[in-house]
């Protein structure tokens, strides 16, 4: 009786040290904590949607797309040239008169300013600015896709650090169960209640806690490391995620998601734009089978100054001004127009099968993530369960190795079991928004839902 209450009174006062230490630990960690930044998931979709590089680079796509869509840019002005020539000659040649030579130096300085113009070329400029318009919207979509997917990645990835900072958590828990036990144990032996073959068996159950540990610390470092480098921010930032690792269970229905699709999909929103790209490349094609209408306008000036030898200098100036018209109509070129129209028709009926296909395909992927997300939810609830049990046993294990009942091999195979309980859960709810992000993207929600 007596050497169990000294047992226990040992331990107790190696738990106060314990305890202690933890009180310590957090006070002296206290001030670098709170003078971390908080951040949000709102927060982090925030600062991606300003610093992430996908989504600054699909913005400056945007804007040169922006640029191009003009008249300008389709040939609707003219082009105006302004310009000036010089040419300087000088003469020396042979003399009527026997035994003289003829010298002489003339300069002309010509500027001028020439205007070009296509009157008609086929409506080629009109259809030439709707092709822009187009690539303009094409290329909003497909900032639009980046912007979809950065969020999406953004999202995972702070959840992903949430994810294995958890982890952390069950595993430093573990660790201290195993430390505990250990030092239990150690207890014991030295009063000569325990064996040194259950010393040595606690202690490398505790070893090998501690190794899973400061793997687990790498692991959630990792995570914070890529989260800054989807936020766009450096690898040393530090943040304190304020986020709670939990996962909300929607019920949706197939048939509602496939019209969210049908209606919202980014990627397919962009593919119907490029199927009216397509069909104004046939147009553009076709206008070359029209007559062309050109202007060509301008002035030039002339200074004239004429130096012979041995007389004064000639000086003159004249004026050119021009108008011409020209209409020119291509009657055969081996039929490279007729094929041109005929390769932009097939290149549209490609495009068509394109579009039937990505339907297919994303209403066939859409099924299966459906499919999946269900599946997700059921193993959700399964691990709840799951951990529920496990830490029950593990209390009853405890309580069970402490008077005897059990050895140090149960009562590891026991901690082991409640360690992957743990951690299949965190990783259950984790799964569980992976598979809703990506029905939301897939469903153009991305945006809305975060």
């Amino acid at each position: 009786m007596n050497l169990k209450l000294n047992v226990n009174a040992n331990v107790n006062t190696k738990r106060k040290r314990q305890w202690l230490a933890l009180v310590l630990t957090f006070i002296l960690g206290g001030a670098f904590i709170f003078a971390q930044e908080e951040l949000s998931l709102s927060d982090a979709v925030s600062k991606g949607l300003e610093k992430n590089f996908s989504i600054r680079t699909a913005k400056q796509s945007v804007k040169i797309a922006e640029n191009n869509d003009s008249w300008g840019a389709a040939g609707r002005y003219p082009t105006l040239d302004l310009g000036v020539t010089a040419n300087n000659s000088y003469k020396n040649e042979t003399s009527a008169a026997p035994g003289e030579r003829d010298k002489s130096m003339t300069n002309l300085f010509t500027p001028y300013i020439n205007m070009r113009w296509q009157l008609f070329n086929g409506f080629a400029v009109k259809i030439t600015r709707d092709k822009l318009a187009h690539l303009n919207q094409l290329s909003q979509g497909n900032a639009a896709v980046v912007v979809e997917n950065a969020v999406q990645a953004i999202v995972l990835a702070y959840y992903k650090a949430l994810l294995e900072q958890e982890k952390l958590n069950v595993v430093q828990e573990v660790r201290k169960l195993s430390e505990d036990r250990y030092q239990y144990v150690m207890e014991r032996k030295n009063v000569g209640a325990g064996s040194t073959f259950d010393v040595l068996q606690t202690k490398i159950a505790w070893l090998n806690d501690k190794s899973n540990q400061l793997l687990q610390q790498v692991n959630a470092k990792n995570a914070r490391r890529n989260l800054n480098l989807v936020l766009g921010e450096p690898a040393q930032k530090e943040y304190r995620l304020s986020g709670k690792f939990d996962a909300q269970m929607y019920e949706y229905k197939l048939e509602d998601l496939l019209e969210k699709l049908a209606a919202g999909n980014k990627t397919l929103k962009n593919q119907y734009i490029n199927q009216l790209i397509l069909k104004k490349d046939i147009a553009l094609q076709r206008s070359g089978l029209y007559p062309i209408v050109a202007l060509n306008s301008g002035i030039n000036r002339t200074g004239l100054r004429l130096k012979n030898e041995g007389m004064p200098a000639i000086n003159g100036t004249t004026y050119d001004y021009y108008v011409n018209f020209s209409v020119s109509l291509n009657l055969f070129n081996g039929g490279n127009t007729k094929r041109a129209i005929a390769n932009a028709k097939i290149q549209e009926k490609i495009g068509s099968l394109r579009i039937e296909e990505m339907e297919l395909s994303l209403s066939n992927f859409l099924r299966t993530v459906y499919e999946i997300y269900n599946v997700k939810k059921e193993l959700f609830t399964l691990a709840e369960e799951r951990i529920i049990s496990a830490r029950l046993n593990l209390d009853i294990a405890d309580e069970k190795f402490k008077s005897g009942a059990i050895n140090s091999f149960n009562y590891r195979d026991v901690q082991l079991v409640y360690l992957n309980a743990a951690l299949g859960k965190l990783q259950a709810v984790y799964d569980l928004i992976d598979t809703h992000s990506e029905l939301m993207r897939l469903t153009g929600g991305v945006i809305r839902e975060y």
